[in-house]
């Protein structure tokens, strides 16, 4: 009986501590466009005046299929003191971009950018992040 017990205490610890982990959504940048073959060839140092593809990828599909995008600058190299709001846009998913966005940008100055995304479902929180640098 000793045992039984001791066995079922092991697996109620077991179940309990464990830590189970979801897919997160992710965005990455590369220089080229973004196909099959060159998705896992991102980057995060671009020149300026070029433009940066991005493919948002979500794995849980978004109810109501509209996203919210921003990009946001830190005044200044390192990624410190202020922000400065560069770009938003609003997206309406189509059927085939349920789990998926890709489009591009060209950003002419250089510093240090930071993209959000948001989903409509829940605004308040943030679905995906990732940064990148712009430089000469």
């Amino acid at each position: 009986m000793k045992k039984l017990i001791y066995l079922f205490s092991i697996v109620l610890i077991l179940v309990t501590a464990s830590a189970c982990t979801r897919d997160k959504a992710g965005i990455l940048f590369n220089k080229q466009p973004i196909t099959e073959k060159n998705i896992y060839d991102y980057s995060t140092n671009f020149p300026v005046g070029s433009r940066i593809y991005y493919v948002i990828l979500m794995p849980k599909k978004v109810e109501s299929r509209y996203i919210y995008i921003q990009v946001v600058k830190k005044d200044n190299d390192y990624g410190r003191l202020g922000y400065k709001l560069i770009q938003t846009r609003n997206i309406r998913l189509k059927d085939e971009e349920v789990h998926y966005f890709t489009d591009y940008l060209v950003l002419n100055e250089s510093g240090y950018y930071f993209m959000k995304v948001y989903s409509k479902d829940k605004p308040q929180k943030v679905l995906a992040a990732a940064e990148f640098y712009v430089r000469n």
